[in-house]
């Protein structure tokens, strides 16, 4: 009985080692350094001589976005691409402003839960569990709502007026994934008889939503 125990506390104790992490940053600092062409999970450190109050400085929330495209919203986003002294700190925002009617399609934050506060405005949100079931609510100005991570959700502005909500993320650069973008714009396309047996239809609709979703031509 005793050895058995035994290794069962070392199987553990080395599967515990091959999966543990430490939540918490090994320096006060560690202002990206995008350029530096190191890969790791994160980035580099600039040299902390030459860090500056710039480099955890953003001014671009300030601001409404300006919405000029079909789903009638624009996400303005305050991550460590914008902000470098975010490097390792697990945290990020980003602005969302929606015209009347305006839609953040349904998406995922691969790396990132996902909690709103609203500005402006009034708007249905919800997610859909791995069991699809959709959790959904209409919020107003000063409330907040969650959205788990890596589970599809959106956001739907139904007012006549113009709504915007500052998103928050426990990572320093949340990813985002939009299911038909990613699907029906992906590099290289997704096959054509993949796309037509899971949606059930024909080649014509994946045509037509593939040329309505294609990058606009300058």
């Amino acid at each position: 009985m005793v050895a058995n125990v035994v290794a069962y506390l070392i199987v553990f104790t080395a599967i515990s080692s091959t999966v543990a992490s430490d939540p918490d940053t090994l320096q006060d600092i560690c202002v990206a350094v995008p350029s530096s062409g190191l890969k790791v999970n994160g980035f580099a450190c600039k040299q902390e001589a030459n860090v500056t109050a710039a480099d955890f400085f953003f001014d671009g929330l300030a601001k409404p976005g300006v919405v000029n495209n079909s789903v009638g919203s624009i996400v303005t986003v305050a991550n460590v691409d914008k902000i470098p002294g975010l490097n390792t700190l697990g945290v990020s925002l980003a602005r969302i402003d929606y015209a009347p009617g305006g839609l953040n399609p349904p998406h995922t934050h691969p790396r990132a839960t996902e909690i709103v506060f609203v500005l402006d405005g009034e708007l249905d949100v919800g997610f859909i569990t791995t069991a699809n079931k959709l959790i959904s609510k209409t919020i107003k100005k000063g409330e907040i709502f969650v959205f788990p991570k890596a589970l599809v959700h959106f956001q739907k502005n139904n007012g006549d007026k113009a709504a915007a909500v500052i998103s928050a993320f426990n990572s320093q650069l949340p990813g985002t994934q939009s299911i038909a973008a990613t699907l029906f714009t992906a590099t290289p396309s997704v096959p054509d008889d993949v796309l037509t047996k899971a949606f059930q239809v024909g080649t014509k609709e994946i045509d037509k939503i593939k040329s309505k979703l294609a990058p606009k031509k300058n």
